[in-house]
């Protein structure tokens, strides 16, 4: 109920979709006036509905307003209004790539995860991080990732062997009726990426770029695509997974 208080009062303060929200909050009154007393005309009622009605029927044919660059382009606290792990529960195929995907990788994901895309016969999830054993890749990323931000939270090495041991002990231990496969990279080339049920028609992709000396990692640039949305684009993406996939090495 916040979050739909939140996306109303947004509308209103932008003066958006005020004709569907006078009509809305009417027929409201109406109805609540009608129950207690029975005291409104009939003629007046059947206006208020002709109302609504005329109102959705012209949202039907007007045309969407285009997306402008501040609503694409956002941080990491623009996706917030739809957590990870809700988008990760329906999921039915997941991609990753990240140097080391330790926020995505969290307990609350990977618990999503657990009870949807391992759990589906169908389901697939593939994962791609730095590799370890790449000395000169392990130490830039610590130059890209720790040394570069003004407040550092996480710490690159310790937060890449925790992802490790959380992958090794999915592949390893966990009960999983879909696949499951991680693979090693030697490159970073400063973006993150994951993709959600990329092979479907609802498929998604956010990008995550790393960036230079951001203040945290929250402050850095993402956008989220859909074929829709450009196909071009969103093809673009994916296959850039795809080729990072066939790249990658698989665990020793």
């Amino acid at each position: 109920m916040r979050g739909v208080a939140r996306r109303v009062s947004a509308d209103i303060a932008a003066l958006r979709h005020l004709d569907a929200y006078v009509v809305s909050a009417l027929a409201l009154v109406f109805a609540v006036v009608t129950v207690v007393n029975d005291a409104i005309p009939v003629d007046l009622r059947w206006a208020v509905a002709l109302a609504g009605l005329g109102v959705l029927v012209y949202r039907t044919t007007a045309p969407k307003p285009a997306i402008t660059i501040d609503q694409l382009l956002q941080d990491r606290r623009g996706f917030e209004a739809t957590p990870a792990a809700a988008r990760l529960r329906r999921a039915r195929e997941v991609w990753l790539f990240a140097p080391t995907g330790i926020n995505f990788l969290s307990e609350e994901n990977l618990a999503a995860l657990r009870e949807g895309v391992l759990r589906r016969s169908d389901g697939s999830l593939r994962v791609v991080v730095l590799d370890p054993a790449n000395e000169a890749a392990m130490a830039l990323a610590v130059r890209q990732l720790d040394n570069s931000i003004t407040y550092p939270l996480q710490e690159f090495g310790a937060c890449h062997e925790q992802v490790i041991q959380r992958l090794e002990t999915i592949a390893s231990t966990w009960p999983k009726a879909g696949t499951f496969e991680y693979r090693f990279l030697d490159y970073n080339p400063g973006f993150s990426l994951v993709a959600v049920d990329p092979t479907g028609k609802d498929g998604r992709v956010i990008v995550e770029f790393h960036g230079f000396r951001n203040e945290a990692t929250s402050g850095r640039m993402h956008f989220e695509l859909t074929a829709a949305d450009s196909r071009r684009w969103f093809l673009y993406w994916t296959n850039q997974f795809e080729q990072m996939w066939a790249a990658a090495r698989s665990p020793d």
